[in-house]
């Protein structure tokens, strides 16, 4: 048993689905024997397990004729490419990962756990944007202190407010203060998709995206037009915001968004002059729902007065005051994400999850009139 007699062999083991073998394909890559055994090494260009499956049991009968003891076929297929929200378009590909930050409903904290995860993130060494997709009520502006600013215009494209090391760009930076925007579902499509586009966001590691709440035309739209690496859900421990954050996760699911986690905000209360934390809404309620739906809880956030003075002044904790509870924990849900961003881009495969197909925007639109 010679390597000219295995590769012989092997131009007998055609290519599933074709009439040319794997040798004139050019598929082998490296055989080995000792005259006793074999070692194959295979490289295919098909991600269909099926395909690897059927080559390696037809080199190890052909090869078997030979007289060989113990055959070892290495087969290197390109993995599974990760199914996305949307579908190949991505209106943004300078942008390495998109973090949808959504919530089930309002009050939550959910621009709060923006704002300081991407503080926390860029804090990390990463290359940070926020979007403020809250068409309806960004606060964003507000909260990292860019209030009142608008952003350069440079040829037909915008230019990103930047504030704390971030790149920024809202509604509310680009409206009248204090103006309704009274749109319906077409308008807020072309809005995102400007978002995308005619935003001259950078090379930029991450992306967050802050959702406004509810699972409605925004994020659906937003899921079609880039896609999304991960979502993070936030809630607060009472039930009644539980319920709802059911309905995010379920979301993400539907519009195949892997979960990157739960944020329990509002997880205990710390007193300012003590330093002792006390269940006002109660605590560790998301447990038993990131045990659902096969994720983490990646923060219990408490209330600290200090959050809600960061946010109102437009200095965000973790920024300002890296040592409180609040921070180091935003801090550590900031590293639990990278590290889960990491993972489903080394993965590139979509998730057990039974996932049914994404509905289009016309239907969507539809389905709200009626």
């Amino acid at each position: 048993m010679t390597v000219k007699a295995i590769r012989e062999e092997l131009k007998t083991v055609l290519y599933p689905g074709f009439e040319k073998d794997i040798v004139t394909f050019g598929f082998v890559e490296d055989i080995k024997t000792d005259g006793t055994n074999a070692t194959i090494s295979v490289k295919i260009t098909s991600s269909a397990p099926e395909v690897a499956e059927s080559l390696k049991n037809e080199i190890e009968l052909k090869v078997a004729k030979l007289g060989a003891n113990q055959i070892f076929v290495h087969i290197d297929a390109p993995k599974i490419p990760r199914e996305t929200s949307s579908r190949g378009k991505n209106l943004a590909p300078q942008i390495k990962n998109f973090v949808m930050v959504s919530s089930g409903k309002g009050g939550v904290g959910k621009s709060t756990t923006t704002v300081n995860l991407a503080i926390a993130a860029a804090m990390q060494g990463k290359k940070v944007g926020v979007l403020d997709a809250d068409i309806y009520g960004p606060n964003i502006p507000r909260m990292l202190g860019i209030h009142g600013k608008s952003p350069e215009i440079e040829g037909s494209k915008a230019k990103p407010i930047e504030s704390y090391g971030l790149e920024i760009m809202s509604m509310g930076s680009l409206i009248e203060e204090g103006q309704s925007l009274i749109w319906r579902g077409p308008m807020i499509m072309k809005a995102v998709e400007q978002f995308f586009k005619d935003i001259a966001w950078s090379d930029l590691d991450i992306l967050f995206i802050d959702m406004p709440p509810g699972t409605g035309d925004a994020q659906l739209s937003i899921a079609q037009s880039v896609p999304i690496t991960a979502g993070i859900i936030v809630t607060t421990p009472q039930q009644v915001a539980l319920d709802d954050a059911i309905r995010g996760l379920d979301m993400f699911e539907k519009l195949h968004i892997p979960i990157a986690g739960i944020v329990e905000n509002m997880s205990g209360f710390i007193c300012p002059d003590s330093g002792k934390e006390f269940d006002i809404f109660g605590k560790g309620t998301t447990d038993e729902l990131a045990k659902k739906y096969s994720t983490t809880v990646l923060a219990n956030v408490p209330i600290e007065p200090a959050i809600r003075e960061g946010g109102d002044t437009g200095k965000p904790l973790t920024y300002t005051n890296p040592s409180s509870q609040s921070a180091k924990r935003f801090m550590l849900a900031a590293e639990n994400l990278i590290k889960k961003l990491d993972e489903i881009n080394e993965k590139g495969t979509t998730s057990n999850a039974q996932i049914q197909p994404i509905p289009s925007a016309q239907s969507a639109c539809s389905a709200k009139k009626h």
